[in-house]
């Protein structure tokens, strides 16, 4: 199985990635966990969504679809299905194969795809457990406290698209659980003191789960996620010590795809002459900047980023000099 990195494409908010096949062989995107089975070189532009068309190539045979299901789960015979959705209706695809973390389906035409669970064996299997994740985002410094928010979600779940968290900080840490549907959870925190809301809650979800206020931001905190046998199911320590000091190139990251979204053409072509009259980018790289207002914030946030810090810091003063206005709303003022 070759293993690839896709190119992501962000328009109004939303991420598709796109990829050329080289030829016929086995893909899996190593962002989505998505794996595609080609008989011939082609182009695959796809994207994750719920329920709504997804975009792909004629020449996908075969679909594999990550699922977040339980070894123990699995072992009910017929517990996933994949429905298929046309303009003709719906209709349910039995799996040609069903593995640890994927469904195995043959695609009989280009349309929406999703897994669905049998709702009897369902129903026999009481536990509905499955692989899940913690996700940790520190929200921005702002006029009140500072906010660890604390997203229990299944493992299948994409990190791109956890949209109420634009603009907070995501902190790296191993994520991996397992949480029981419809079952509530509570968050406790070390050293106490800090204010948890709500006490309980139910999981999973695409929204903060759980807010943790941090009246000061200590070096680290131990967290932990508890069912209601207050038997713990996740337990971290969380280093928070250099999370407001993130170098410059992670600061353009982190906004990325609201400047993406919101700067303006005259903004952006202010912005090149800058990072051209300091040195930033070079008469090539100007020409080369693709046309169009969304491509071309792609292209001056990529070209800056990955050159390092004196280069990000040179963008963002010059943002703040261009547009106060967006650098603010971007926090980066």
């Amino acid at each position: 199985m070759f293993h690839f990195t896709p190119e992501l494409l962000t328009e109004s908010g939303k991420t598709s990635y796109r990829f050329r096949c080289p030829g016929p062989g086995v893909f899996q995107c190593d962002l989505t966990g998505l794996v595609f089975v080609m008989t011939q070189v082609a182009e695959l532009l796809y994207n994750t969504v719920q329920w709504d068309e997804s975009l792909l190539q004629s020449a996908v045979c075969q679909l594999h679809l990550p699922h977040c299901e339980t070894k123990d789960a699995l072992i009910v015979d017929g517990l996933l299905s994949v429905v298929h959705i046309t303009d003709d209706g719906m209709s349910i695809l039995e799996p040609l194969k069903i593995t640890d973390t994927h469904v195995v389906v043959k695609v009989p035409h280009l349309s929406a795809f999703g897994l669905i669970w049998d709702i009897v064996r369902r129903f026999q299997n009481k536990s509905r457990q499955i692989e899940a994740q913690v996700l940790l985002f520190l929200r921005p410094p702002d006029t009140g406290p500072r906010v660890l928010d604390v997203l229990l979600l299944p493992r299948n779940v994409l990190l791109d698209e956890v949209d109420d968290c634009v603009g907070s900080k995501h902190i790296r840490i191993s994520s991996k659980c397992h949480l029981n549907i419809d079952q509530s959870y509570s968050v406790h925190c070390q050293p106490e003191g800090f204010i948890i809301q709500p006490e309980v809650n139910y999981g999973p979800n695409y929204h903060p789960t759980f807010e943790v206020f941090l009246e000061t931001i200590p070096e680290k905190v131990t967290l932990m996620v508890q069912d209601r046998e207050r038997t713990e199911v996740w337990r971290r320590n969380v280093s928070l010590k250099a999370e407001d000091s993130d170098p410059p190139e992670d600061r353009l990251l982190l906004v990325r795809r609201q400047f993406v979204q919101r700067v303006s053409d005259p903004v952006l072509n202010q912005l090149l002459d800058k990072l051209l009259e300091r040195g930033v980018i070079t008469d090539g790289e100007m020409q080369s900047v693709r046309t169009g207002r969304a491509d071309k914030a792609r292209d001056v946030m990529d070209t800056v980023r990955r050159k390092g810090s004196a280069a990000s810091s040179v963008l963002i003063s010059a943002l703040c000099e261009v547009d106060p206005v967006l650098s603010r709303e971007l926090r980066l003022i």
